[in-house]
């Protein structure tokens, strides 16, 4: 077929020029096949010193330059007599990524270990005649209302929308993720108080009478206020367990919250509180109709 047809017709079957059609119809008459593979293109890379490339990744390690937060390619390589290409093939090489950064806390609370050991093993072997929630609340997600209308996705553009909004106020959500079901019952409050957990609470207590309850919570006052210890003293079935201080990410519902701000409230226009909390009250029951349990998989020595 390609003998059939002339170099411009094929040239704009292909998308090629007329040269390209006639270099790569030569190339394959003198090798076949093995022609068209890719040839060595002209020129080489830059080599560069070991001792070179030691003085980038040593000055790569330390601080930079008094106020700049983190080396950039271009800022090193000017610093170094290198190409900024050649800079970021040598952090490739060595794996460095200074634009990158992660977050940690070392948790001071003596009885780290002890709690550790008790939240995960309750995630990795829960009672079968229990019921075992992880309980926290998500505090003041606002109400953001874009100053104009959300345009809706048209092909070839994404959703848009201002940059600007307007606050319209506060909602604190409780929150219980069923380690087991992945089912999330939910309560928006306006306010974020012991009385608020304690009522929360009662109504989760109320779903399982018959079974105890094993509660997972993080180290803040509410759940420690006098009413709710109170409470909890005149039911015996309800157990709380608390995440070591400094280690509320152990706790498996604040996973949940970052699913919940990410799928529903972050792009999304509330003109009331109220709009705010009927839409968060959507995405509930649009999760509990097909709840995701989540699985920890970690053992807990190897967090200790």
């Amino acid at each position: 077929m390609a003998d059939s047809i002339s170099g411009a017709e094929a040239a704009l079957l292909t998308g090629y020029t007329t040269v390209q059609v006639s270099r790569i119809r030569r190339r394959f008459a003198e090798a076949g096949l093995d022609g068209l593979q890719d040839k060595p293109r002209s020129g080489r890379p830059r080599e560069v010193s070991s001792r070179k490339t030691a003085q980038v990744v040593a000055m790569t390690l330390k601080p930079p330059p008094s106020g700049i937060s983190h080396w950039s390619s271009r800022d090193l390589s000017t610093k170094v007599g290198l190409s900024h290409s050649t800079v970021h093939r040598i952090w490739q090489a060595h794996a460095l990524k200074p634009h990158r950064i992660e977050m940690f806390t070392f948790s001071t609370d003596p009885k780290a270990d002890e709690k550790i050991y008790d939240v995960v093993g309750l995630y990795l072997n829960p009672p079968t005649s229990a019921v075992v929630l992880s309980v926290d609340a998500k505090t003041q997600i606002q109400a953001l209302a874009r100053t104009q209308p959300i345009l809706p996705m048209r092909p070839g553009l994404p959703v848009r929308q201002t940059h600007d909004y307007t606050r319209n106020g506060l909602l604190n959500l409780y929150a219980a993720l069923n380690i087991a079901s992945g089912a999330v019952p939910g309560e928006g409050t306006a306010t974020h108080t012991g009385a608020d957990f304690l009522r929360f609470l009662q109504a989760l207590y109320r779903r399982d009478k018959r079974r105890d309850l094993h509660v997972v919570l993080d180290n803040s006052s509410t759940p420690k206020t006098p009413q709710v210890l109170s409470w909890l003293e005149a039911h015996p079935t309800v157990h709380f367990h608390f995440t070591p201080t400094g280690a509320s990410w152990l706790n498996m519902v604040e996973a949940w919250f970052s699913i919940l701000i990410r799928r529903s409230v972050r792009r999304g226009s509330c003109d009331t509180v109220k709009a705010l909390a009927r839409h968060i009250r959507n995405y509930l029951e649009h999760w509990n109709d097909n709840p995701t349990p989540f699985v920890w998989t970690k053992d807990p020595a190897a967090m200790i």
